[in-house]
């Protein structure tokens, strides 16, 4: 098998993780489970996009949702979740954020 193959997973990994209204969600959910409304109402964004982000999160496997009566409250799927997400900040931390100012893909490409 190719390489480019087998990274496959780990592309996908990442760039389920590279939206900014994702990893803001991950973010809330690693402090306690909430519902839509809740992501909603503490992170300023719109409900649909919410429900958009946390139904990424969800088919990529890194969130899950636990129904009680007609809600669903999200919470990380597991801890791995968050072992990436403080990884990737001790990385950025390690290299002073020098990625932001990759002329490829640093902020000021956008």
């Amino acid at each position: 098998m190719p390489i480019i193959e087998e990274l496959a997973a780990a592309v996908s990994l990442f760039h389920s993780l590279a939206d900014p209204s994702r990893l803001l969600i991950l973010r809330r959910l690693s402090q306690s489970e909430a519902r839509v409304r809740d992501l909603t109402d503490e992170l300023g964004l719109a409900q649909s996009t919410v429900s958009e982000h946390v139904a990424c999160l969800r088919d990529c496997g890194l969130v899950t949702a636990r129904a009680e009566g007609r809600q669903n409250f999200y919470s990380v799927a597991t801890p791995e979740v968050l072992d990436v997400l403080e990884s990737a900040e001790q990385l950025l931390a390690s290299t002073g954020h020098k990625v932001d100012l990759c002329t490829t893909y640093g902020s000021q490409t956008r």
